[in-house]
């Protein structure tokens, strides 16, 4: 497939998202809180060399919510595989953010500045309509948008060999 973009623009565009978000690890129950130099510096260094899946999606959004439950057995079985997942949300409201994270179980990390459409993250990206998914190599370069079920698991699988 063909590279649809450079690790520098990947790293740029990845430190942009993580600097202007809160942050949240469902696994650890950690309380959102501003992301500091230290936590961008710990994520970029915790994901390097990785196969990376971002998804961007918001607790009001039906489909989803509908795909999560399927995200969560494949984020169970590739994660022990060295693949990281990072959950960007649109939403508007903390509450119905974390709410959502707990009710379907995410247990990945999760980013959001609660600015809706109008996320920085999401305009970095180009992401105007969700849900909406980019696959990055462990090279830092996007391989894959917009994948999901078993046509994701299989693009992750080649990255794995």
């Amino acid at each position: 497939m063909k590279n649809l973009i450079k690790p520098v623009q990947f790293i740029i565009g990845f430190i942009v998202l993580v600097t202007v978000t809160f942050t949240t690890n469902a696994q650890s129950n950690q309380t959102p809180v501003a992301s500091s130099k230290t936590l961008l510096e710990q994520t970029l260094l915790e994901h390097k060399g990785k196969v990376i899946y971002i998804d961007f999606w918001a607790s009001w959004c039906g489909p989803c919510r509908r795909e999560n439950p399927h995200m969560v057995e494949l984020y169970k079985e590739l994660s022990p595989k060295g693949v990281e997942f990072l959950g960007v949300s649109l939403d508007k409201k903390k509450e119905d953010w974390l709410k959502a994270i707990e009710k379907d179980g995410l247990i990945w990390k999760h980013v959001s500045d609660l600015k809706y459409w109008n996320s920085a993250a999401a305009k970095l990206y180009g992401v105007n309509g969700i849900p909406c998914t980019y696959l990055i190599d462990q090279n830092g370069i996007i391989v894959a948008k917009k994948v999901f079920g078993d046509e994701l698991k299989a693009e992750i699988e080649k990255l794995l060999k």
